[in-house]
């Protein structure tokens, strides 16, 4: 579906942007239902914005919408929202197993795993299958936008958004720019971020893991080199780096929270970009990893969680 102009769309039942309102969207595909992906869903339409979720079973889309109205009723519980403000979030989040209906968004986000393979396999799809004005946005935080971009036929049109977890209420995205991604692209994510979805924005011209993943990276290795060595407990390290330097959490609950298979991955990948030993990961995160002790997402990481994922005390690795 190529190549298909302006003035064709309505003929297909696609939404048209005039121009009086470039810039502003009203409907957006997020490719993945996981924690990442759910936290687009929920961010977006809570802004009055149709959102197309696309996973790839029927399965796990109704897990996803699932833990979805969970996390909803979380901040009920928490007075963060009304029971109505919920039922108007779900009312715009549409759940689908078919990936060509991301045709009908206007900006597609992927959030899929961290696997370069995976997120080329996949823009080539979304290239085939989507107007060409539509804008292809990656989630990564740490893989080549360009890379990425190579296997479409419009690298002008492909931009990295790197959200964090939780995305409702972290304020930060950092945009990324690939080698072809042209200004009018950039400046399309960057208001999509700052004016509809109130994130302050960092633009990033692409090197392996921008700058939130490449310093916060490095950082988490270190305080697991000190953990390996017996330099202090778990508790010790995070305790000594909230205190001492005034962090919200401490850098291996940080890791847990992130999910370790995650960091791991965002380590090998810098490694292997970069050449330097300051990101080759920690053996005792590799070693937690293949026990499947993966942080607060499978109740055990560097500290033990019990099933809501609150820290249980005196839980150290």
């Amino acid at each position: 579906m190529a190549d298909v102009k302006p003035d064709s769309l309505s003929s297909l039942g696609l939404t048209h942007v005039s121009e009086t309102d470039a810039g502003i969207l009203s409907r957006v595909a997020v490719i993945g239902g996981g924690t990442m992906g759910l936290g687009l869903a929920h961010t977006i339409a809570q802004t009055g914005v149709e959102v197309i979720l696309v996973e790839r079973s029927q399965a796990s889309l109704k897990r996803a919408l699932d833990v979805l109205s969970d996390n909803l009723d979380h901040e009920i519980n928490r007075w963060g929202m009304t029971s109505s403000e919920k039922r108007a979030i779900l009312a715009r989040v549409e759940g689908t197993t078919d990936l060509h209906e991301a045709a009908e968004a206007e900006l597609v986000i992927e959030a899929i795993q961290e696997d370069l393979e995976d997120k080329i396999t996949l823009f080539a799809k979304l290239d085939a299958i989507c107007p060409q004005q539509t804008i292809l946005v990656t989630n990564t935080a740490s893989l080549s936008i360009t890379e990425i971009a190579a296997g479409t036929q419009r690298g002008d049109r492909v931009i990295g958004m790197h959200f964090f977890n939780p995305v409702p209420k972290i304020p930060l995205v950092e945009v990324v720019r690939g080698l072809g991604t042209s200004n009018d692209t950039f400046n399309k994510a960057k208001k999509f971020a700052e004016q509809q979805l109130g994130k302050t924005v960092v633009e990033i011209y692409e090197y392996p893991g921008g700058v939130t993943t490449r310093v916060i990276i490095a950082l988490l290795n270190e305080a697991m080199y000190c953990l390996m060595e017996g330099v202090a407990s778990a508790e010790g390290i995070d305790t000594a780096i909230r205190l001492g330097f005034n962090f919200p959490v401490g850098p291996l609950g940080l890791a847990d929270q992130i999910g370790l298979d995650q960091v791991a991955a965002w380590m090998e990948s810098l490694f292997h970009e970069l050449g330097d030993l300051k990101y080759r990961p920690c053996p005792l995160l590799r070693k937690l990893v293949r026990a499947g002790h993966l942080g607060r997402k499978s109740g055990r990481g560097f500290f033990i969680y019990d099933e809501q994922g609150n820290r249980l005390p005196g839980s150290n690795v």
